[in-house]
């Protein structure tokens, strides 16, 4: 066999499938035989180190660790964009414009303004050569290796491209992947990231690119510079630039004139909400290079673009007071107290400040009056202060160094943005979240037990942590507050029911720091009982899949820890499942093996879970949601409206309960 060739053909068959998937949104190979291509090719570049190349499609998974960031100058500055807030400003762009270059024909190319991270990345002969940020314009930071992570850039050009040229993209993270990271962040815990955007900036600059490679990021292109260009327009290096493999937004349009530019706002400006990412206004360009070189820069812009913003809903009210939530972890959030105000479709009591350095960023202050958004959309945060309404009498905010709840002095490690609370077996709120996590729906999911109802039990004192719950008695539940005798007895029948939860959901259940859902079942998977789990070193769990540094060290500390180990004996002791129960199912099968399922509506013969059981005892995979890797959906009463029309927008069938079960019989 000839190794090298064998390489290369991989390499080159890899990087297409790459394109197909992450640019062209048309896969045409399964993650199945994509991942078996990769790891053959892995074992090959492992066997033969001589042909290691940097831009190899085995890059892309990360594994490169840089410890400090090199500032590099850019050999084009990266300009801002000057921006407008109403069509009267573009019109007056546009004289300002005809000035310089007399009454000539001017075409202008319209791009979506993308809420990310800019970055600059150079090409030599069709190779990723290196990414630097913006930085300050005219120097960034080197981020080659986590750039090289996100699939949609491309490691090795297509076709025809001149030896040497920059492009210019953003970097961004959709809202379904931004989604996913912080339910994956509450679900352990950890306070979910504050919008896309920073998430998005704060992932370039990871030292472990392995970490940055598990982010859904994604880069969208809108500019190439370069010496002899092969072409003379904006809108055609765009065009171009699809041709050599980039991902460059098919929203971008050519106007012939403002009006048609004004048509475009005004489209975008309604339609921007079914993007699947942020965008925050338009960019327009004169279309011409020639009349850019003719127009040039201002000292801080140039003068053939204008940015057009989106008015984003803002509102004005009066910050009340600052009050601190203390998360089950220990993290502290502070969250402002508004007087009552009505922002995009609903009332606004409160916003989160995030974290001290937000609230000293913005210097917030009790008695301001502050303006109010939706980052993203979704989450009201305070984006201002009107310092011209600040009275004289108010006092700069001082964040609390002790816990509002325990008095315990707070922590910051070194590189956390949030305060902590140390009293972790102590603190009435971190105690309360942690059974609140225990008994929840995917975790133990105890049946009339909710989470009001553990804070009733702890603060009359009946139960101290998880453990105790198995030995509550009717008796003593039903003196309390807004409990009869039949939702005592479905509480404690609910608790002994939880004895029979797999060691997988118990294993979530206990609340392991950066232990999800997930992680979890790959941890219950690979060590099989709870005993196993708690003897592993360091080293013996991050060779467990997924299984990162960080993960394997909060396990370690919550094993060593002597009252946890404690409650893990007691709840032994009463029964709890703390080893996996091999089940043989007969009718495993593998017919779905390499499919995706998602499961969307109310089903009459199955519950939910059960037919994801079945999915996966068939080979199959349960999807989360609906993207063009889905093979089917399996649709009950009240799918979603949304879901329905992005299954018949991707054109994935749609099946029915009987039509599930009779694929699988036909099968």
């Amino acid at each position: 066999m000839d190794i090298q060739n064998t390489i290369q053909k991989l390499r080159k068959e890899l990087n297409l499938h790459n394109y197909n998937y992450y640019v062209l949104d048309n896969p045409t190979i399964s993650d199945y035989d994509f991942d078996l291509k990769l790891k053959q090719l892995q074992d090959l570049e492992n066997q033969y180190p001589e042909y290691y190349d940097d831009n190899s499609p085995t890059q892309r998974v990360g594994g490169a660790i840089t410890k400090s960031f090199k500032t590099v100058p850019h050999q084009y500055r990266m300009y801002s964009l000057d921006n407008s807030y109403s069509k009267e400003d573009l019109v007056e762009w546009e004289k300002r414009i005809q000035k310089v270059l007399g009454e000539v024909k001017l075409e202008y190319t319209c791009e979506l303004k993308y809420d990310g991270a800019s970055i600059s990345i150079t090409y030599e002969n069709g190779m990723l050569k290196r990414a630097v940020t913006r930085g300050d314009g005219f120097q960034g930071d080197d981020v080659t290796n986590n750039i090289k992570t996100i699939r949609s850039i491309p490691l090795k050009l297509k076709g025809n491209y001149p030896d040497k040229f920059d492009v210019r993209g953003e970097i961004i993270l959709p809202f379904a992947g931004f989604e996913k990271m912080n339910q994956e962040l509450v679900e352990i815990g950890e306070a979910p990231y504050s919008n896309p955007r920073n998430t998005a900036s704060g992932s370039l600059k990871l030292k472990e690119s392995a970490e940055v490679a598990k982010r859904p990021l994604d880069c969208l292109l809108y500019f190439l510079i370069g010496n002899q260009l092969p072409f003379t327009s904006q809108y055609e290096g765009l065009e171009t630039a699809r041709d050599w493999g980039f991902k460059v937004p098919k929203e971008a349009k050519l106007a012939q004139d403002l009006d048609q530019v004004f048509e475009f706002i005004d489209y975008w400006d309604v339609h921007r909400h079914d993007l699947p990412y942020e965008t925050d206004g338009v960019v327009v360009k004169v279309n011409s290079f020639y009349y850019q070189d003719e127009l040039g820069f201002t000292a801080k812009s140039p003068r053939w673009a204008m940015a057009y913003k989106f008015k984003s809903e803002q509102v004005s009210t009066k910050l009340n007071s600052i009050s601190y939530q203390v998360g089950r972890t220990g993290a502290i959030t502070p969250v402002a107290n508004l007087e009552a105000v009505q922002l995009a479709g609903t009332i606004v009591k409160r916003a989160s400040l995030h974290n001290a350095d937000q609230i000293e960023k913005l210097d917030v202050r009790v008695g301001d009056t502050v303006f109010v958004e939706k980052g993203g959309e979704i989450i009201p945060k305070i984006i201002a202060v009107d310092l011209s309404k600040r009275q004289k009498n108010v006092e700069p905010t001082k964040y609390i160094t002790h816990c509002p709840e325990c008095h315990t002095e707070l922590v910051r490690g070194e590189g956390e943005a949030n305060h902590y609370c140390p009293n972790f077996y102590g603190c009435p709120p971190q105690i309360i979240g942690r059974m609140q996590h225990f008994i929840s729906r995917k975790a133990m999911d105890i049946e009339g037990l909710g989470g009001e109802t553990v804070a009733l039990l702890f603060n009359n004192g009946l139960v101290h942590n998880y453990a105790d719950l198995y030995q509550l008695t009717v008796e003593q539940i039903l003196p309390l507050e807004r409990m009869a005798q039949k939702s005592a007895e479905n509480l404690v029948k609910g608790v002994a029911n939880s004895k029979e939860i797999p060691f997988e959901r118990v294993l979530y259940a206990l609340g392991i720091r950066f232990v999800g859902e997930t992680v979890a079942k790959k941890l219950a998977k690979h060590y099989k009982n709870i005993d196993a789990l708690a003897e592993a070193t360091l080293m013996d769990l991050v060779l467990v899949d997924e299984i990162g540094e960080r993960i394997a060290q909060s396990a370690i500390d919550f094993f060593e820890n002597e009252e946890n180990t404690k409650i893990i004996e007691r709840l032994k002791g009463y029964g709890v499942q703390f080893e996996v129960v091999e089940k043989i199912n007969p009718n495993a099968t593998i017919k779905l093996s390499g499919k995706t399922l998602v499961v969307s509506g109310v089903f009459e013969k199955f519950s939910r879970d059960d037919l994801k059981k079945a999915i996966e005892d068939n080979g199959g995979k349960v999807g989360s949601s609906i993207s063009s890797k889905t093979d089917y959906v399996v649709a009950g009463d009240n799918m979603g409206p949304a879901k329905l029309d992005k299954a018949n927008k991707l054109n994935i069938p749609i099946l029915s309960e009987d039509d599930f079960i009779n694929m699988l019989n036909e099968m």
